[in-house]
Order: structure tokens, then C-alpha cells, then sequence
């Protein structure tokens, strides 16, 4: 799974994800893209799953980009705790994900190999997408 090799602050707050996103909206290196049109969390198991269904799916011909990274350590408390006793420890690794934020993208596939593979991703992924193309962004 993805997680950042190092950081500079081991636990983190949860923050708020108001807003749409400012940076990572647009296509930049494939044809066909995802963008999230909600906001939530994407875990690292959750990426690699829909990294996975779209190289099944095109039959890693073309090329597949992933525009997002889970860098925000997420932390738990055991179950049946008392409370206190400070922050949990480091559970998972998500990326914050914003509407507008582009997720995937694919490059080097015909259309209909393209947008199922996409598809197949959106599944597994909980914040909703929409498959967006370089064509009518032109």
C-alpha cells in the first residue's frame, strides 16, 4: 500500500475539506480521466484497488496515472477504551479528496477500453466521479 516513507509530523488533525479543488483539476497527461465530484477520504487499499482494476481491465496497454497520494495519517483507539490518554495510533494513510480533484487518468487505450476500465474504478472508490475526456475539455 502507499504511505509516505517519512514525515515531519507523525499524527495530524482531521481538518476540514470545504471547498473545490484548486490544483489537480484539469488533465494533464492522459486522455481520459476520473474527478471526484463529492469530497471524502481515499485510503491507500482503496487507490491500489482501483489502480488494480484499471491495468486488469486495459490490459496494462496505454499508460495509467495516479494523480493523488495518501499523505494524511488517520489515527484509532483500540476498542473499548477508556477516554484520555492521548491521540490513538497511526491507523491508515488517506488523501483528502476535494470535487474537481483529478484522480486517474489513462492514456494510449481506445475510448470504450478507456471509459470501462475507468468504470470498473469508480466501484471501488467512496467518493463519486465522473469520467471526464481531454476531447471536451478542447
Amino acid at each position: 500500500m502507499l504511505s509516505p516513507k517519512k514525515v515531519k509530523w507523525r499524527k495530524q488533525q482531521k481538518g476540514r475539506m470545504k471547498g473545490a479543488a484548486s490544483r489537480g483539476n484539469t488533465i494533464a497527461y492522459g486522455e481520459y480521466a476520473l474527478q471526484a465530484t463529492t469530497c471524502g477520504y481515499i485510503t491507500s487499499r482503496q487507490l491500489e484497488a482501483a489502480r488494480i482494476a484499471i491495468s486488469r481491465h486495459t490490459k496494462r496497454v496505454g499508460q495509467l496515472w495516479v494523480k493523488i497520494f495518501p499523505d494524511k495519517p488517520l489515527t484509532k483507539k483500540p476498542a473499548e477504551v477508556r477516554m484520555g490518554k492521548g491521540k490513538g495510533a497511526v491507523e491508515q494513510w488517506v488523501a483528502v479528496i476535494r470535487p474537481g480533484r483529478v484522480l486517474f487518468e489513462v492514456g494510449g487505450v481506445d475510448k470504450t477500453i478507456g471509459h470501462e476500465a475507468l468504470k470498473l474504478a469508480k466501484y471501488k472508490l467512496p467518493v463519486r466521479t465522473k469520467i471526464i475526456s481531454k476531447e471536451k475539455l478542447d
